[in-house]
């Protein structure tokens, strides 16, 4: 019989804290036979399955000698184990998806029987691709939001261990790097120059908010263009970064084309800086780029935690006017949003919104500037009319207005 570790666990670090993906997850296991959540490593999807789905065995596919007897006998190992089950870490046993197929297949009316985690998304979707469509629903957890809890910085971003022991936030992140180096980079890559890559991380945190520029970064690391976009293609599949597209409209002007980069986690970005306090943060020039990622992080955890795709753009045209963030809202309607680090917003800050609007035909425009402050105090509708300012903490308010 196999060994299974108890469905009963503890968090240590601190107190659980619900997560918004979890009326999805739980809607998902009532029409899905299984459910998978992707994300980057440490954002909390195997405390959330586990306690989203109490019940549950619980699996651990990284311990190798379960590795080595899911090879020995893959047929006789998926079928000792009763479900409902959990099975974290799949991604070291991808083959597992064709065997959990075959039983899928031999039950279809039962739901909720699988829930499977992993942290590098594209072998993953792979696999869904090849053995799951249709029996599987996909879904991406990112650490912490705004909206879900207000241990959430600029500072110490959304790690849930992070935010659980927020002093021992430098060793947690170095940690993190050397796990994520050592583990995620290789399985997915046959990058053998750690060093080079670590320096690469550190690089990207300098050029957030920038546009993308392959031959801007490799020539620094003595690196070949192709090997930039072999590098960010990993940082990708184990959501690391966030690439911002330009809008797909042109409203009338020549556009820039490359995406705008981000990390995708405010901490992270600020240690990869060597910025470990908040006065430090407060007199860095990477305030405003850093501030700028948190919010694109923001907008796009609220979109995935409610079950959307991500959909967030910027506009920059070859005249130099470049709005922050755009979002579709559906139904012809478009939010414009610039990200300024300051508590105190101010009329010019709304100016590139007040351009771009101008040149847009046929969408319902809602214009909004995020800014520093703790909530929402300031309404630039007395001073530019049809602009409102908003704290990252009611981003939900783009939705809403």
């Amino acid at each position: 019989m196999l060994t299974k570790l108890s469905s009963h666990f503890s968090i240590v670090s601190m107190q659980f804290i619900p997560r918004k993906l979890t009326a999805e997850l739980r809607s998902a296991a009532r029409a899905f036979p299984a459910l998978i959540v992707t994300g980057p490593r440490r954002a909390g999807k195997t405390t959330l399955l586990r306690k989203v789905f109490p019940r549950a065995d619980y699996l651990l596919l990284e311990d190798p000698d379960l590795i080595a007897r899911f090879r020995a006998d893959p047929r006789s190992f998926i079928e000792e184990i009763k479900p409902p089950a959990i099975l974290d870490e799949i991604q070291h046993v991808p083959e597992v998806l064709s065997y959990l197929r075959t039983l899928i297949d031999g039950n279809p009316e039962r739901k909720g029987q699988w829930f499977l985690s992993g942290s590098q998304e594209a072998p993953l979707m792979r696999g869904v691709t090849e053995s799951m469509t249709g029996r599987a629903a996909v879904f991406q957890l990112l650490p912490f939001s705004c909206e879900e809890t207000d241990k959430v910085s600029l500072l110490n971003g959304g790690f849930p261990e992070v935010l659980g022991h927020p002093s021992a936030r430098k060793t947690w992140f170095r940690s993190y790097i050397q796990t994520y180096l050592e583990r995620d980079v290789r399985a997915v890559s046959s990058i053998r120059d750690l060093a080079t890559f670590r320096r690469f991380l550190a690089l990207l945190a300098s050029r957030c908010g920038q546009i993308l520029n392959k031959t801007d970064i490799a020539a620094p690391l003595g690196v070949s263009v192709p090997t930039v976009s072999s590098w960010l293609s990993v940082l990708e599949i184990t959501s690391q970064i966030l690439l911002v597209p330009p809008f797909y409209e042109n409203f009338g002007k020549r556009l820039i084309k490359s995406p705008k980069l981000y990390l995708l986690d405010s901490g992270l970005a600020c240690h990869l800086l060597g910025i470990e306090s908040k006065e430090v943060l407060d007199q860095s020039p990477f305030l405003g780029p850093v501030f700028e990622g948190f919010v694109a992080a923001e907008i796009v955890k609220h979109q995935i935690n409610t079950g959307h795709s991500k959909a967030l753009y910027y506009f920059r045209d070859r005249q130099g006017l470049e709005v922050d963030f755009l979002l579709d809202l559906g139904d012809k309607r478009l939010a414009l949003i610039e990200a300024k680090a300051t508590r105190t917003p101010v009329p010019r800050h709304a100016e590139p919104l007040l351009r771009l609007n101008k040149a847009i035909r046929d969408y319902d425009v809602r214009r909004f500037v995020v800014h520093r402050s703790l909530r929402s105090q300031h309404d630039l509708s007395t001073m530019s009319p049809g602009v409102k300012a908003v704290s990252p903490d009611r981003l939900t308010d783009l939705w809403r207005a």
